[in-house]
C-alpha cells in the first residue's frame, strides 16, 4: 500500500508541477494542502495519518505537541537545510527521520533591495496611484547613493546585500555578535559596534538566522539609537526585532519607516496595526519565494522521500 505524503503550505499550487513527483506515484500517495492551517489543533488533525510530511520552511510549525500527537509521522521533510519551528530532540526521541533539502542563490538579496527602493523611491506606491486614475507624481524621493547601510549579519546573504549596496554607491558598514574588524575588511564593509552602526546607518538591514542567540536581538534601544530619517528592513525572521517596539517607533514617527517580509506571527493577522501604517512597506515573507528556489526545495524533497524508502536517508538533520 502506498504510503501517505503530506505537502504542506503550497499556496501557489506549483508544488506538483515543480519537480517529478510522478516518479514516486506507486510508492506513495500525495496530499497537497494549500492553505495554511488556522491552529495547532487543525494541523494535528489533518496530519495524523500522514508517514511523510515534507514542510515549506516555518510555514507549520512542528514542535514537541505537535510531534508527539502524530504517531503515524516517519520522515518530516523542511525546504533548506535550516527550520527553527521544528523540536529535532523530540524527532529523535521518536524515531522521526528529518532531512532538508538544497537552495540555490540569494533570492532575499534582491527582496532586501527591493525594500530599499520602494521605501526610498515609492515606486509601488506610485504605480498604484497612476493605475487608480491619478494624473501625475506626487512623492519626492530619496538617493541612496552615498548613504550608508548598516547590515546586522555578515554572512553569505548580508555580504551579497553588501556587494550591491556597494555598486549602488552606498557606504556599508556592519555589525553581528561574533564579526570581527578582519571579517569586514575582506568582504571589503567598515566595522561597527551595535550602537555604532543603529546610531550611523540611514537603512539597517537585517541577515541573522533566527536562534536562542537571536531572538529580540534588535530592542527598544537600539530602535532609539536610530535617526528619524532612517528605515529599518527585515528580511530575516520576525522575533529577531521587538515587534512591540517596532510598531510604536513607526506609530511615532521616530524612524522614517520600515520595510518588512517577516513577522512574530505567520501569516499576519489581516487586523495588525502592521497593516494600517503608511510609513511601512509589507510583503508576505517572500524572501525565498522563487521558481528556482522551489524547483531545488520540491526536487530535493522527492531526492529524500526516494533514498528514506531506500534506507540511506540523505540531508540528514536528525
Amino acid at each position: 500500500m502506498p504510503r501517505r505524503c503530506a505537502i504542506l503550505d503550497d499556496y501557489q499550487n506549483v508544488a506538483l508541477k515543480l519537480a517529478d513527483w510522478a516518479s514516486l506515484k506507486k510508492q506513495i500517495d500525495i496530499t497537497v494542502f494549500d492553505k495554511p492551517f488556522s491552529s495547532q489543533a487543525e494541523a494535528i488533525a489533518a496530519l495524523k495519518d500522514f508517514e511523510i510530511v515534507c514542510a515549506m520552511r516555518e510555514r507549520t510549525p512542528f514542535g514537541r505537541d505537535v510531534l508527539t500527537a502524530l504517531p503515524s509521522l516517519k520522515l518530516l521533510i523542511t525546504s533548506g537545510m535550516r527550520n527553527a519551528s521544528f523540536d529535532l530532540e523530540t524527532a529523535k526521541e521518536r524515531g522521526i527521520v528529518v532531512c532538508g533539502t538544497g537552495t540555490t542563490g540569494n533570492p532575499t538579496a534582491g527582496l532586501t533591495i527591493g525594500l530599499m527602493l520602494e521605501l526610498t523611491r515609492k515606486i509601488g506606491f506610485e504605480n498604484a496611484r497612476m493605475k487608480a486614475g491619478e494624473l501625475w507624481q506626487t512623492t519626492l524621493g530619496e538617493d541612496i547613493e552615498g548613504r550608508t547601510l548598516g547590515i546586522v549579519g555578515l554572512g553569505k546573504l548580508g555580504t551579497k546585500v553588501a556587494t550591491i549596496a556597494k555598486a549602488l554607491g552606498m557606504n556599508v558598514i556592519a555589525w553581528s555578535q561574533n564579526l570581527t574588524p578582519e571579517a569586514c575588511a575582506a568582504a571589503g564593509v567598515g566595522y561597527a559596534t551595535k550602537e555604532e552602526l543603529f546610531a550611523k546607518a540611514d537603512i539597517v538591514t537585517i541577515h541573522v538566522i533566527l536562534s536562542k542567540r537571536t531572538r529580540g536581538l534588535i530592542g527598544r534601544d537600539d530602535l532609539a539609537r536610530m535617526k528619524p530619517t532612517s528605515y529599518l528592513i527585515n528580511t530575516a525572521r520576525g522575533p529577531i526585532v521587538d515587534e512591540d517596539a517596532l510598531l510604536d517607533a513607526l506609530q511615532r514617527r521616530a524612524i522614517a519607516g520600515a520595510g518588512l517580509d517577516t513577522f512574530s506571527q505567520e501569516p499576519l493577522p489581516v487586523g495588525h496595526p502592521l497593516r494600517k501604517l503608511d510609513n511601512v512597506v509589507l510583503t508576505p515573507h517572500l524572501g525565498y519565494v522563487t521558481e528556482e528556489n522551489y524547483r531545488e526545495y520540491y526536487g530535493g524533497m522527492v531526492e529524500d522521500i526516494k533514498a528514506w524508502l531506500a534506507g540511506e536517508p540523505v540531508r540528514r538533520i536528525a
